[in-house]
């Protein structure tokens, strides 16, 4: 291993997909100063968007593993964001998950545990960040996970 984000990502068998345009009204990514504020980045995966419901149709393991998708996204805006250089990736500040749930479900923090161990496992005690899980009646296009991240960059 090399010792950089990048090297990680590969050690970790991760490539990043470009960037995911908006899919409305926004910007995916905003920069003020040395922090970065990604806009919510939907679970997809290679074969498109991870669609359901944590409690109907989905459970913990799956949803950990959407929600870590989301993450990967988070990891390319970031990427963008710095020009293609992720060692200007100071530090994960906070991440806000979205859980698409039944009204019952209560296992929403380690759902979003998948983008938070990522995160961890990639960048170590940098990757280490504040966060909010909360479960939503709906999201966006029917998918199972949302997460925002707001990014510390050099």
């Amino acid at each position: 291993m090399d010792g950089t984000i990048a090297g990680k990502l590969a050690e970790m068998g991760v490539t990043l997909p470009d960037a995911p345009p908006p899919q409305a009204t926004y910007v995916p990514f905003v920069i003020t100063g040395n922090t970065v504020y990604v806009s919510g980045q939907v679970s997809q995966g290679p074969d498109g968007l991870i669609l359901g419901r944590l409690g109907e149709d989905m459970d913990v393991e799956a949803g950990a593993a959407a929600a870590r998708s989301c993450a990967i996204s988070l990891l390319a805006q970031v990427s963008k964001a710095c020009g293609g250089d992720l060692e200007r990736l100071v530090r994960v500040v906070k991440l806000t998950g979205f859980v698409n749930s039944t009204a019952d479900f209560t296992d929403h923090p380690k759902v979003i545990n998948g983008a938070s161990d990522f995160f961890v496992e990639a960048m170590g005690e940098k990757g280490r960040h504040a966060r909010s899980a909360v479960g939503m009646v709906a999201l966006p296009l029917g998918v199972a996970v949302e997460v925002e991240g707001i990014f510390e960059i050099a």
